[in-house]
């Protein structure tokens, strides 16, 4: 069996078909930074901005908006704090923590996709962050939507991600290897 082929061309159709008519919202290759732009005088579609074209940016930043509610959704980045690169143990520690959903999130996407996952700590010039622990709150977090459910348009992706790479549905705890 050759192994999967997964290209970012592939995530910008099945974003644009699953959420384009109903959220006027797109998924845009970027270029440095990734960034969530609502709509405005310059554009008239909100943008899910993902960065230099790679699969697993696309994915992360689909998590940040399948979890956005709708004022968020009308903020630029949501309105999210960010602390770039650099940041010190106490920021570090509170960027997790608002990372843990849309981790947890992404990697139901992964499993769906049949894409290795990596948690992202984002900091490589700052604390030096506990991903073993990190991880752990991620699956957990996975774990609770198993249970209790996906955010909405999170299972949406989900669905549309396990169609077009042929996943058996529903995602269960043994496809989440911690």
């Amino acid at each position: 069996m050759s192994p999967i082929e997964h290209h970012y061309q592939d995530l910008i159709t099945l974003f644009d078909q699953q959420f384009f008519p109903h959220y006027n919202t797109r998924l845009i290759k970027g270029n440095d930074e990734p960034l969530y732009a609502p709509a405005d005088d310059k554009c008239d579609y909100h943008q899910v901005i993902f960065a230099h074209g790679y699969y697993a940016s696309a994915l992360h930043e689909i998590s940040h908006w399948c979890i956005a509610g709708k004022e968020r959704r009308l903020l630029e980045d949501f309105g999210y704090w960010y602390e770039p690169d650099g940041r010190n143990e106490q920021q570090q520690k509170s960027f997790e923590q608002v990372e843990i959903k849309p981790q947890a999130l992404e990697w139901a996407f992964c499993v769906a996709a049949k894409k290795p996952f990596n948690v992202s700590a984002d900091n490589l010039n700052g604390a030096t962050a506990d991903t073993v622990a990190f991880k752990k709150a991620v699956y957990q977090q996975v774990l609770t939507y198993l249970k209790k459910g996906f955010p909405e348009r999170g299972l949406q992706f989900i669905n549309a991600l396990a169609n077009f790479y042929q996943t058996k549905l529903p995602l269960t705890q043994e496809q989440f290897i911690l």
